[in-house]
């Protein structure tokens, strides 16, 4: 995601990790009891949309496999759609609601109704695989948002419920914040059906292709291999389709109002960049990517196979947000807890690809306060949401460092060997400071301390 200036993070909830039934160790040496867990997860989804694309129906099944070496007794599921809007008010409900659940024992909604335990009818051991199911309900927030509305045109980021991720530090239960992202989720299989009036266009995650519903009305179908979200918008949008000298569909999908030069801009940018990437960190791997353009929406925000872009008159920040595709979607991260290793790294790909001058970009005089360092979390930012510029300012510019330090073209293969090494898996910051040290012969602890990567 990349902020418009001048926006804030949420008022943010501190909810700590939830151990449950499980009493694990954690940090290096950790056991393989520890692995990210549920994993595999594969989810069936069957939606109907009204006459809008305001409310969306339907049924949701997962099933998961249990990746560590001790019985999971049960799961979370996160309603990230609640966000904003928490448990509701009277008379205006949650925007995200489930019903008969099936496969667990239903527990209660924490975490400002973002949150929900599952306990499964019976322990789950390592490589066992299970089902839950449920009803959902959807609507659409009256905001301009990633989960909102522009005029006719509905966003659909985050609506879905998807689990939770167990690790080292015990369930990922973190609050929901609206400048950056709290989400955390391991790679998924998603099969969609999106039943809707013929009059709206539905981009979505995935590879998608439309079969003729009932009388006035169209059918989406979305199949998506090893993403970590799903995500789609709805409206009367103008498309259209091109594919990329690599062998990328780009569909862009545009309101009326939207200034033309814009959307030229982003479409020949967004071809430019899905090969760039593909050439500089493993090809792209899931054959579509849809572009998603209004004018008011403010900046952009990152989703698998889909991106939606406010767009001017000089493009947006689709560049940034085709980075992302790499930098949290294909190479994973906890971005509640280290949110600089997806925004400081798809900046740093988008500086490259616009050649921009990095040469004076941050000095020690530059820092917000003792207290500020690029590996901060969230929890950080949301308390001190004037000094979250950083991950998209003093990161880059980090990494721009590195890459003088190591050498561009030791960079490059870092970065390379980098993604190939987490591909569809997870990063974090002691990895990356490993496999940055593994590739030179100059000690790179001074050089952690300076852009205070911890």
């Amino acid at each position: 995601m990349l902020v418009a200036t001048g926006a804030t993070a949420a008022d943010a909830v501190t909810a700590p990790k939830v151990e449950a039934s499980w009493s694990e160790a954690s940090g290096p040496g950790a056991s393989r009891s520890e692995a990210a867990t549920p994993d595999r997860p594969r989810y069936d989804v069957t939606l109907r949309g009204s006459a809008d694309g305001s409310h969306w129906t339907g049924h949701q099944r997962v099933t998961f496999r249990n990746a560590s070496e001790r019985p999971l007794h049960e799961v979370y599921v996160r309603l990230w759609g609640n966000g904003d809007d928490k448990c509701g008010t009277p008379g205006k409900p949650s925007p995200v609601r489930l019903s008969k659940v099936r496969g667990g024992t239903v527990g209660q909604l924490t975490v400002n109704c973002t949150a929900l335990r599952i306990t499964l009818p019976k322990p789950l051991a390592r490589g066992e695989r299970t089902a839950i199911a449920f009803d959902v309900s959807i609507t659409v927030p009256e905001r301009n948002n990633r989960f909102g509305r522009e005029g006719a045109f509905r966003f659909l980021g985050n609506a879905l419920p998807v689990l939770a991720v167990h690790d080292t530090k015990g369930w990922h239960l973190d609050p929901y914040v609206s400048t950056g992202e709290s989400f955390y989720a391991l790679a998924s299989d998603f099969r969609a059906r999106l039943d809707h009036p013929a009059a709206l266009k539905v981009p979505a995650t995935g590879r998608t292709w439309t079969s003729p519903g009932r009388p006035g009305r169209t059918v989406t179908h979305s199949v998506a291999h090893r993403v970590r979200d799903f995500a789609w918008a709805a409206g009367p949008f103008r498309t259209a389709t091109e594919t990329s000298p690599g062998g990328v569909r780009v569909k862009s999908h545009w309101a009326p109002n939207t200034p033309a030069a814009g959307v030229r801009l982003n479409r020949k940018d967004g071809v430019a960049a899905v090969d760039r990437f593909g050439k500089e960190f493993g090809r792209y791997p899931y054959g579509e990517l849809d572009l998603v353009m209004t004018k008011e929406f403010g900046g952009g925000v990152e989703y698998p196979g889909l991106v939606l872009l406010g767009t001017t008159e000089e493009g947006s920040a689709v560049v940034h947000e085709v980075a992302h595709q790499w930098w949290y979607g294909i190479v994973g991260n906890d971005e509640y807890g280290a949110p600089w290793l997806d925004e400081s790294f798809a900046q740093y790909a988008n500086a490259r690809f616009y050649g921009w001058d990095t040469s004076d970009c941050w000095a020690d005089d530059d820092w917000p306060s003792e207290t500020t360092a690029l590996t901060n979390s969230m929890a950080y930012w949301a308390e001190h949401r004037n000094e979250y510029h950083v991950v998209y300012t003093a990161g880059p510019c980090a990494l721009a460092r590195l890459e003088d330090t190591l050498g561009a073209d030791t960079m490059v293969r870092l970065l390379k060997q980098y993604a190939r090494d987490h591909w569809y898996g997870l990063s974090t910051t002691a990895d990356f400071k490993e496999a940055a040290q593994s590739v030179t012969d100059k000690d790179l602890g001074p050089f952690w301390t300076k852009y205070r990567i911890h």
